[in-house]
């Protein structure tokens, strides 16, 4: 059964195709590829009107929240789809989400049919749309490559490219989106774990001159549309 709750650091980091390729082959001896190799992510992100829930989380608050509707792969009605509350607090993340078929998902997001899964998560979720009242605004697709640590099974490290986007996009089932969010010949990286970095990932990151950025999928779209911001 995957995993429904998340309690972690995550550190992003921007890669050049070279520091990409140095990086993987440095950590080769302690990570490997998880089952789905090079996978396609999509996802519907949700908010106000307004855009307020991302306007605020730009302005980088001690607290965040967002949600979303997370796939792996193509799309059908039957296909499981994540439901997916992210909180973020002094820097730890909260991942909170259940698991849907896509139809249970959009007729809970769309017309307020609330799924049989009523589990102390969906009652989470159920409040944040409750008193947000948040309807599709942006829909992010890339391609992702995530390692394990070897050692270290709350290791994860991803890597995201192609990133890109569609405004009032409310459908994951044959959509292209048509915005660059990053360029093509840079990956997002992510390094996911507890609080301690292995001393020979930051050497390897030191060695690289690699270094922390802010980056977020979905603010990026949104203050790259000039239309919104």
């Amino acid at each position: 059964m995957a995993q429904d709750t998340f309690k972690r650091v995550e550190i992003k980091y921007i890669l050049s195709s070279d520091q990409y390729e140095a990086l993987r082959k440095k950590l080769e001896p302690y990570m490997s590829e998880d089952q789905y190799g090079l996978s396609r992510i999509r996802s519907i992100y949700y908010d106000t009107k307004g855009y307020d829930i991302i306007r605020e989380s730009l302005e980088k608050p001690t607290y965040k929240e967002k949600l979303r509707l997370r796939c792996y792969g193509e799309v059908k009605e039957d296909s499981k789809v994540f439901l997916e509350l992210k909180k973020k607090f002094k820097g730890i993340v909260y991942k909170r989400r259940i698991e849907l078929t896509y139809k249970e998902a959009i007729d809970y997001l769309e017309n307020g049919i609330k799924p049989d899964n009523q589990s102390q998560i969906f009652k989470e979720i159920d409040y944040f749309v409750t008193f947000y009242k948040p309807s599709v605004r942006t829909y992010i697709e890339y391609d992702r490559v995530a390692l394990y640590g070897h050692c270290d099974s709350d290791l994860r490290i991803t890597f995201d490219s192609l990133i890109s986007a569609k405004f009032n996009e409310s459908s994951l089932i044959n959509v292209t989106a048509n915005e660059i969010v990053l360029e093509k010949g840079k990956y997002l990286m992510e390094i996911k774990g507890q609080l301690a970095m292995p001393s020979w990932l930051s050497e390897a990151l030191s060695e690289l001159k690699i270094f922390p950025v802010s980056f977020s999928k979905y603010g990026t779209a949104c203050l790259e549309n000039e239309e919104l911001f």
